[in-house]
C-alpha cells in the first residue's frame, strides 16, 4: 500500500478574539520553504499597524522536513509552537500557518497566548479541505534533444507526473513517480544512457 501524506487544498482563514486582542489566522499550501518568507511579507505589509506577526510551518522537500515555528517577539514558545501544535495535531505536511495578532491593551499572559494562537490556528485549519497525497519521488533529469521522444514515450509509460520542463542547450525534465517504479525507470533510461536523479 502506497504511503501518504496530507495537505490543505486551497488557502483558508480563522479568527479569534480574546480581551480585546484580535488573532487573524491564515493556513497556506506551500511546497517549498522559499514561499514562506514572501507570504508572511505580504501579511505584514497587509497588516503594518498589528503587533505580531507569528507563524509555523512543516515543509517536506525531498528527503528532507523543514519545521519551524516564529513567536515575532511574543514572548518564548507562546505563539509559533502553539501553530506548530495544530498543524501536527492535523497530521499536516507542506503547510504554512501565519496569525497576525491586533494587541488589545490588556496583556493575555503567556498561558492566554498560548490558548489564542492555538486556538485561532485551529480556526483556520478545520475549515480546510484536506486531500490525501501518495508519497512519490521527485527526480530530474538532464538529456539531449534527439532523445526527446523516446523519453517522452518511457515517462508517459511510467505515469510519471511531469512537474516542469525547460529546453535551452539541452533538455531538463523534472517528474515525479511512484517509489517502487522508479529503480525500473532508471534501468530504461540507462539503456539510453540516461541517468534520473533523485532531488527537486
Amino acid at each position: 500500500m502506497a504511503e501518504t501524506y496530507r495537505i490543505i487544498q486551497s488557502p483558508t482563514e480563522g479568527f479569534y478574539k480574546e480581551k480585546g486582542s484580535k488573532f487573524l489566522a491564515y493556513a497556506y499550501a506551500v511546497e517549498q520553504v522559499e514561499e514562506v518568507k514572501p507570504l508572511v511579507e505580504a501579511l505584514k505589509k497587509q497588516y503594518y499597524d498589528a503587533r505580531h506577526h507569528c507563524f509555523a510551518h512543516i515543509i517536506n522537500e525531498g528527503n528532507q522536513q523543514h519545521v519551524r515555528a516564529n513567536d515575532d517577539g511574543e514572548p518564548n514558545h507562546s505563539a509559533g509552537d502553539p501553530i506548530l501544535g495544530q498543524i501536527r495535531s492535523f497530521d499536516l505536511v507542506n503547510t504554512l500557518v501565519v496569525v497576525v495578532r491586533y494587541f488589545g491593551g490588556t496583556k493575555l499572559g503567556v498561558s492566554g497566548l498560548i490558548h489564542a494562537y492555538k486556538t485561532a490556528a485551529e480556526d483556520a485549519l478545520s475549515k480546510a479541505k484536506i486531500l490525501t497525497v501518495e508519497i512519490k519521488t521527485d527526480f530530474r533529469m538532464v538529456y539531449p534533444y534527439d532523445k526527446t521522444q523516446d523519453v517522452m514515450r518511457i515517462t508517459n509509460e511510467f505515469g510519471v507526473e511531469i512537474k516542469g520542463q525547460d529546453f535551452t542547450e539541452s533538455c531538463l525534465l523534472k517528474g515525479r513517480i511512484e517509489p517502487e517504479l522508479f529503480s525500473a525507470y532508471k534501468d530504461k533510461m540507462a539503456l539510453l544512457d540516461l541517468k534520473p536523479y533523485v532531488g527537486v
